[in-house]
Order: structure tokens, then sequence, then C-alpha cells
């Protein structure tokens, strides 16, 4: 049993601590609102860029080029042969156009650009020589809120910030206690240490309400991004998903000694995470074999349950399965660092 006294003082200890510190106001409030507003304008919605076409000097060449030129798709330039393979092999073309008696097309198939100029070129080209298509097709295009970037990156951004915040405020700062002594004088006092480990996951909760809120405010108000389910939704996932990165955080900061080696542990174990967990990309880009394991990692869970209730309106009830695998790493966690936490 948690006793009120002794929890309410050291959660009070840390709300202070943090707020006296500029730094952690900053990385914690502002700088995911600096790192989304750069990644928001770098991966804006725009027309696609032109597709430079290199055409190897020769007969017909002039032709080609102008059938080319004349679609504002293309960028074409008539150039030497040894000048056209240059400008393919270091990416600055996309594909190269031998003519002669007939057409050759160079270009590099593990590139995307180049083999969709491949089909763009050959059916420019095909067109303007009087090609027709047997079934004319229509266009429609379409452009809505929740396909963008912006719409996938923010919930993997609110997730990376809780993963990092909440590691980070919690282990490191344990590991830094346990360094200047604090901890020793904490063994004095009737508290026990059930109640500090909690207070200090709990810190986590308050600065999460705060973060969460100022990220959907600002995609919001700046992008568009909008909350297609309920609003409700996101805090309570944040607020499982702060306690299970505080508890994490908690763990390995168990019996570090040493900032350096907390430091080193926390990029181990959350580098994974943001490589594999899908916060700027999709993690279904991984092969097939390496998804039981990228889909069991917390940040995962987080993410995707994120994505599902902001971009798809899922209720949080839908979402249950991934609330119980976040809630089953907070558990382990915070019952093994009950375990295995040391005041020195």
């Amino acid at each position: 049993m948690i006793r009120w006294a002794p929890f309410r003082e050291i959660l009070l200890a840390r709300m202070r601590e943090a707020l006296r510190e500029p730094e952690i106001v900053f990385w914690a409030f502002f700088f995911p609102l600096l790192l989304s507003l750069a990644l928001g304008i770098a991966f804006r919605n725009k027309p696609p860029e032109k597709v430079y076409v290199a055409i190897e000097r020769g007969p017909g060449a002039e032709g080609i080029r102008a059938t080319l030129s004349a679609d504002e798709r293309f960028m074409a330039e008539v150039a030497s042969p040894d000048e056209c393979a240059r400008q393919l092999r270091l990416g600055k073309a996309a594909i190269v156009i031998a003519a002669g008696s007939g057409l050759e097309y160079r270009y590099d198939p593990t590139r995307p650009d180049s083999v969709l100029a491949r089909t763009l070129v050959d059916d420019a080209i095909q067109r303007a020589a009087g090609r027709k298509d047997a079934r004319p097709p229509t266009e429609k295009t379409v452009s809505e809120p929740g396909a963008r970037y912006i719409d996938f990156l923010i919930p993997g951004l609110i997730g990376m910030n809780l993963m990092s915040a909440g590691m980070w405020g919690v282990g490191f700062a344990i590991v830094d206690m346990r360094t200047r002594k604090l901890l020793k004088r904490l063994v004095a006092t009737p508290m026990r240490k059930s109640e500090f480990l909690a207070a200090m996951i709990s810190s986590r909760f308050l600065f999460m309400a705060v973060e969460l809120t100022l990220l959907l405010a600002f995609g919001r108000l700046v992008f568009g991004v909008e909350v297609r389910g309920s609003l409700l939704a996101p805090f309570l996932l944040g607020i499982v998903g702060a306690l299970t990165f505080a508890s994490l955080g908690l763990l390995i900061a168990t019996r570090a000694q040493r900032i350096e080696t907390i430091s080193g542990l926390m990029n181990l174990v959350m580098m994974p995470m943001f490589i594999f967990s899908g916060t700027f990309f999709s993690s279904e880009r991984f092969p097939d074999y390496a998804q039981p394991f990228i889909q069991a990692l917390p940040l995962t869970l987080l993410n995707d349950a994120l994505r599902a209730v902001i971009n798809e309106g899922a209720s949080i009830a839908s979402q249950g399965l991934r609330l119980g695998g976040l809630g089953l790493w907070m558990v382990i966690c915070f019952t093994l660092s009950l375990r295995l936490f040391r005041w020195s």
C-alpha cells in the first residue's frame, strides 16, 4: 500500500526540480514542436519534381528532346554518351535515352525514380508517335488530411517524445541522485522503495499532458492535422505510454552507478525503437521475419495505436490489444525495478 505523504513530497520535488531547469522545459516542450515544424515543412505536400532525362547526342535526339520538353513533367537535355552515363551514375538523370534505329532506355532498376521515369518517358514518346489508348482513362486527384506525411509524423513524434522524456526523465534523474548521494539520504526516511519509485514514474504523467496537448494543438494550427477520433483517446494512450516508458527507464536505472553508464544503456535500449518502431517511416518497410520483434516493441505499440485513433478515428476500445501490450511492459518493468532497485 502506497502512502500519500511520501509519494506527494517526492512528486512535488520532481516537478519543482524540472521547472527550475530551462533545459528540461526546452527539450520536453519546445524541441518536439521545432522538430515537427522542420519535418513538416521539409516533407510538405508539393507538386512532383520534374523527371530529368538525358538524351545521347545523335540522329533523332532533338526530336525526342522537343517531345519531352513539351510535357511539363520532364526536363530533357541532349548530351554526349559519356556525359549521359555520368549523369545517370551520379543520380542527376533518372534515365538515359539512346536514339537510333529504335529507342534504348538505360536506367537503374534499383532506383524507384528511375523505374518510374522509364514508364513515363515511354508513355509520352509513344503517345507523341500516335499511340491511342483502347480504353481512355479519366483522372481525379485526391488530397485528404490523414494521408499526408505530416499526419503520419505527428503521432510518431508524440510517441518518440513520450519514450525519450519518460526514460531520460526518470532513469537519468535517479542515477543523478545516486551519484550525488541523495538516494542515501532518503534511506534514513520512513519512505518505502515502492513509494519513491511510484512517485518518480507518476511525475511523467503531469508532463505528458502538457507535451501531448502542445503537439496536437501545434499540428492542428500549423498543418491542419486533425484528431479524427475522440480527443480523449490520445490522452489515454499517452498516460499508458508515459507510465510504460517511465517504468522502462526506472528498470534501466536500478543498478547504474554513473552518468556515462546510464547514458549508454538508454541509447542501447532506445536506438532500436527509434529505427524500427515507425517514428519517421513505416515499420512495415522491414522484412517479414523481423515483424514479430518489431510489433512487440513498446514504441511500435504506442505509435500504431496513436495513428489509429488520430488518423483513422479508431476507438480506444479497438486498441485493447496494443494497450494490453503496453500494460504488460509497464507491469513487468516496474515489478523488476522493485526487486532490483538499490539506493546506493
